[in-house]
């Protein structure tokens, strides 16, 4: 039975994972740039949680959405001060180092403000545990609400992204920008969309995690972060299900291996995979293969 709690373990922990992923992933296949500070969203969104509900006694559903509010408004001042500028730089390495930039400043903003010492998050889930198998498998309220969660949020976002013109706009910018201005499309504003939403993800994994984890200092979301940007290219950077699926599996590999190999090498395991697999197919999953016309 052991194996079945480690399996629902490791799904609970890969739906984190891919719910930060999809902020990666979406950046990525709209913009073509790599958000390394996206793992900071996650701390900022469980430290506004954290303020809300254990400083001034409001209920954890505000404090969830008041981290979502605060966190999209972040990804948008990040996009339009930080990236916006840059989009059109010759080297993508302006890029990177300016996203470098923003994950320290909010780490250092962090450690101001908070201080160094670890914080002790009260979860915001209140279920109580489920108990299969007459009582051998017990599985506690925070996995059963960070799957579902994460399921449901995967299918809202299929459904945007395919349904609605917003999410037509998004994929017409992943294609071509180019042609979708000339198409009528505002691109800086899907662009400055996409990361309001990949922001708004992040705050919700970062409650998620801090509710499963309970404790929380401002490097919180730097190896969550690193591991989700793992798992969006071992699904298939810029795929959404790929994401999904690289997060699931991501997290899954990381639990077994804490389980069954060494939890000192779980990480070192976890990257492992990824060598294999990118080896293997270097575009990832469900990563598609592209041809540059010379």
């Amino acid at each position: 039975m052991s194996f079945i709690t480690y399996l629902i373990n490791g799904i609970s922990l890969g739906s984190v994972y891919a719910l930060i992923a999809l902020g990666y992933t979406m950046v990525y296949g709209i913009a073509k740039m790599l958000n390394f500070a996206h793992g900071d969203v996650i701390m900022v969104g469980g430290f506004t949680c954290y303020t809300v509900c254990s400083t001034m006694g409001m209920h954890p559903v505000v404090g969830v959405l008041l981290s979502v509010v605060v966190c999209t408004l972040l990804g948008i001042v990040i996009e339009r001060v930080a990236y916006k500028p840059l989009r059109m730089a010759s080297s993508p390495l302006a890029v990177l180092i300016t996203a470098i930039g923003v994950s320290y400043l909010l780490q250092n903003l962090a450690l101001l403000i908070f201080g160094a010492n670890a914080k002790s998050f009260t979860s915001v889930v209140n279920m109580k545990s489920l108990k299969l198998a007459d009582g051998q498998i017990t599985v506690s309220g925070v996995t059963i609400v960070t799957i579902v969660t994460c399921i449901v949020i995967m299918a809202a976002l299929m459904f945007f992204i395919n349904k609605t013109k917003l999410g037509q706009a998004m994929l017409a910018v992943s294609e071509d920008k180019g042609a979708a201005q000339l198409m009528g499309i505002n691109v800086n504003a899907t662009i400055c969309l996409t990361f309001a939403i990949g922001s708004a993800l992040a705050a919700i994994a970062g409650v998620l995690l801090c509710s499963a984890y309970p404790s929380l200092t401002p490097y919180t979301g730097s190896m969550p972060g690193i591991k989700a940007f793992v798992a969006a290219v071992f699904g298939g950077i810029g795929s959404v299900p790929g994401a999904f699926i690289g997060g699931i599996l991501l997290g899954v590999i990381q639990i077994f291996s804490q389980a069954y190999i060494s939890s000192q090498m779980a990480d070192a395991i976890v990257f492992a995979v990824l060598i294999v697999v990118l080896l293997v197919k270097p575009t990832g999953l469900l990563g598609k293969n592209i041809q540059e016309k010379v």
